[in-house]
């Protein structure tokens, strides 16, 4: 009993302790989420913003912030401006009810011209500055000469000077306006972004400026908090950037404030380079800038009260949240918290970009299976064909036995005889080309009193009825070789979706060691950018140092990388630099188990030019390598176009991903459908995995492929009609596995059927084979093609190609380097 009540209070301890954390993560939340939307959305953030660059000076007497402010809230957040107005004039109340007035008349000269030139602008953006620029002007001359009665010199400088500044101050806050709202945008921010925040933010604390507390000045710890954040979160050059900017803008505020500016800066850059540190990295940073440029301030007196500011700065920086730098990190190029969040980012694209592709293969498949269901008999095409005779003998009825006034003998009391009659005439016309015995003939005639028009009807609506029959047959044939495509598509893309989604690894720590591996053999090595280090599908980038063409990169790198990796790694590509001082880009991949060396000799009839038989040796992306010989009915330039389109498409439709019955049924259909001509195409294609040496034989309409393996010949042989006869077949699939040494001999009819006089061509091939005395495959061509025109009395009376492909190991040109072995002797 007690221990069944410790195991009930002790879920429910576990319980309780939890809660009080819950609450307090959820009462946070909501109180950040409170401040966002009384500070963001309701605006009052502007007002705080207004009420400082509304008391905000420049050169002690100059207010240029005021309507820079209000017009790009006014063309940003129009609903907002009146709050920003506000705060304007409130601010410059606490200078003098003069600046206010100034500050609320401005403002209205400005909204005034704007609503009446709106109708004229094309682009108010961009007319914006010039807006301010001139009503500020118009505005500090109306002033002054409703002041003073006059206008002076000075006056109209002044004037200018900070109509100016205006100018210069919308285009800065049009830019830093839209980072303060809670919107989403993008993540990243530009420089130019980055330094007008920064000018913002120290415009706004220029309104500070007479502010103290416990005889410290506001602003001066103000503007060392912001060189903190910055410095912490980006690092020395951005740090270095707010701490200039920031000096800058209080020392036009204030010109015995100037010194500051190389304070903040040299702050900025120290804490920065400190970051390592952390945030006492950054804080020991600032303090030794103020040690340091606080001795040529005022003087030693105040050297004690510039440590206070500092001291309060820093305990601001330490109490300032984890969260909010992270925050701001996340915007910042070139940060830890900025590559996080763009590689989120790309995550989501590439998942987004999958899951569309995937749909995509979905439709297809749907789209497949939609064609697909129309093979299978529906209620009106049943397996027994009754339906489809039911509505042949209608149409013959209805042309004959409609007018006859027998009609109700025949079909109502004699259904079944009369039924049975038409129905074995249709047999029969269909099985003796349209003649019926003379037995039927005359039972027929005795039972019908229109027996010869009946039997006319039937044989003309037969005709009708084979020419439907054939016509849905070809669109039978058409929808299923349309769902096949549709499926490989859909196969393939499915396929395209999956490699999407297969993220690159993280291979920091194997290009660290590798990178170091190398080192410490003497290599250097600039960047090494790992992509997969998967058995057989290794893929590693590195930039070298000019190597000056003397091939380091296949010689020492790929040797050590077999080495380290335990796999035989090659160059796959290299680009080299075309200048001295340049850096060599090589891509190194995984060595395949095995090389095909191939050769071709062919000859076209009575030795002309074109020959109808084309050829093709290609190595697809997948690690398989084709080989493929076409040959075009007949000879000469039509042939050859024929069998040279075959191959083309074919090997596009090879190099997409489709499997190989598929890509041949689709060459066949369009060879088939494209014209009604009699040009037919014979295909023999070769198949070969260069990691296993498995090969796979479609032939489709060619002559048989030997391989020879020593003393022994292998033939390979398939029976499929040419491409383009019929449009539906099945394509027969030869398997082999190869070996290395093997020759893999392929060859047109030409070849194959030319010898003269031979009775059994296949023994004739064969012994020539096994004859030959070379394994070297150009000669193996050149003899081949040599004996069968010989055979011939040296005519060429057909086209002829024959190729030839030798199987052999991948060994590379150099051996693996016992890079851990050096590095064990070194150490």
């Amino acid at each position: 009993m007690a221990n069944a009540e410790r195991n009930v209070i002790e879920p429910l301890g576990e319980v309780n302790f939890g809660k009080p954390k819950l609450e307090l993560s959820r009462g946070f939340n909501k109180f950040q989420l409170g401040l966002e939307t009384f500070f963001l959305k309701k605006g009052y953030l502007l007002l705080l913003i207004g009420f400082l660059l509304g008391r905000a000076l420049i050169l002690a007497q100059l207010t240029p912030f005021s309507l820079p402010f209000f017009a790009a809230v006014y063309f940003i957040r129009k609903d907002k401006a009146p709050i920003a107005l506000i705060g304007l004039v409130a601010g410059a109340a606490t200078l003098s009810i003069s600046n206010a007035v100034s500050a609320f008349g401005i403002t209205f000269l400005f909204l005034f011209a704007f609503r009446i030139a709106k109708k004229w602008l094309h682009n108010e953006i961009r007319a914006l500055p010039f807006f301010v620029f001139f009503t500020l002007l118009a505005g500090k001359l109306l002033e002054d000469f409703i002041l003073s009665q006059q206008l002076t010199l000075y006056d109209g400088m002044m004037a200018g000077v900070e109509a100016s500044l205006g100018f210069i101050l919308t285009l800065i806050f049009v830019q830093s306006l839209p980072l303060l709202s809670i919107s989403k945008r993008r993540q990243s921010l530009k420089v130019e972004e980055i330094v007008c925040l920064i000018i913002m933010l120290a415009s706004v604390m220029t309104g500070t400026i007479g502010w103290s507390v416990y005889e410290l000045s506001v602003e001066h710890i103000m503007s060392r908090y912001l060189v903190l954040l910055f410095a912490f979160v980006a690092g020395a050059t951005v740090g270095s950037t707010v701490g200039v900017v920031t000096g800058l803008i209080f020392s036009l505020a204030n010109v015995t404030s100037f010194y500051h500016m190389s304070l903040l800066a040299f702050a900025g850059l120290l804490g920065g380079l400190l970051k390592e540190g952390r945030k006492i990295g950054v804080a020991a940073g600032l303090l030794i800038a103020t040690l340091l440029i606080g001795m040529y301030g005022e003087g030693g007196g105040n050297l004690t009260k510039t440590l206070l500011e500092t001291a309060a700065a820093i305990l601001l920086f330490i109490l300032t949240p984890h969260v909010l730098l992270s925050k701001l990190a996340k915007h910042i190029p070139g940060t830890s918290e900025y590559a996080a969040e763009q590689q989120q980012y790309m995550r989501k694209m590439r998942d987004v970009t999958a899951q569309r592709v995937a749909q995509f293969s979905n439709v297809f498949q749907a789209l497949s299976k939609s064609f697909s269901s129309y093979d299978e008999p529906s209620e009106w095409e049943e397996s027994d064909g009754t339906r489809e005779l039911d509505y042949f003998l209608s149409n013959v009825t209805e042309k004959t036995c409609q007018t006859c006034f027998k009609k109700d003998h025949c079909w109502t009391r004699n259904f079944d005889t009369t039924y049975d009659y038409m129905k074995e005439i249709m047999n029969e016309m269909d099985e003796n080309h349209g003649e019926i015995t003379s037995r039927l003939s005359k039972e027929w005639d005795k039972h019908c009193r229109r027996s010869k028009k009946v039997t006319d009807t039937i044989q003309q609506e037969l005709t009708f009825y084979h020419a439907n029959q054939r016509l849905k047959k070809q669109v039978q044939e058409s929808r299923r070789l349309v769902a096949e495509q549709l499926l490989g598509v859909s196969e393939v893309m499915g396929d395209f979706a999956k490699e999407i989604q297969r993220e690159r690894e993280n291979h920091h720590k194997q290009e660290e060691l590798i990178f170091e591996a190398l080192q410490e053999c003497g290599i250097h090595i600039e960047q090494v950018e790992i992509y997969s280090l998967e058995k057989g599908n290794v893929d590693i980038d590195m930039s070298i140092p000019f190597c000056n063409g003397h091939g380091e990169c296949e010689k020492l790198i790929a040797p050590m990388l077999s080495d380290i990796l335990k796999e035989t790694v090659v160059v796959n590509l290299e680009e080299c630099s075309a200048y001295p001082n340049g850096f060599c880009h090589v891509t190194f991949r995984s060595a395949k188990a095995f090389t095909v060396d191939s050769a071709v000799a062919h000859a076209a009839k009575d030795g002309g030019f074109l020959s109808g038989d084309s050829y093709s040796t290609m190595e697809l992306g997948c690690g398989k390598y084709a080989i493929a010989i076409s040959d075009g009915m007949g000879n000469g330039e039509r042939a050859h176009i024929e069998s040279k389109e075959t191959l083309q498409l074919l090997q596009k439709i090879l190099q997409s991903g489709i499997e190989e019955k598929v890509a041949i049924k689709s060459v066949n259909s369009v060879l088939s459908l494209r014209t009604t001509d009699e040009i037919f195409s014979t295909l023999d294609l070769a198949m070969i995995d260069l990691q296993n040496a498995g090969a796979e034989f479609l032939k489709i309409g060619s002559t048989p492929s030997f391989i020879k393996r020593g003393n022994k010949v292998i033939k390979i042989q398939a029976s499929n009609l040419p491409m383009g006869i019929i449009q539906e077949f099945e394509v027969d699939v030869v398997s082999e596995q190869l070996k290395a040494g093997d020759l893999l001999i392929m060859m047109s009819d030409g070849i194959f059927e030319g010898p003269k006089h031979v009775e059994n061509f296949d023994l004739w091939m064969k012994r020539k084979i096994v004859e030959l005395k070379t394994e070297e495959p150009q000669a193996v061509a050149d003899l081949i093609m040599e004996e069968v025109i010989r055979s011939r009395s040296g005519y060429i009376e057909d086209d002829m190609t024959v190729i030839v492909a030798k199987i052999k190991h991948n060994t590379p040109k150099w051996t693996s380097i016992p890079v851990q072995k050096i590095r064990q002797k070194a150490n």
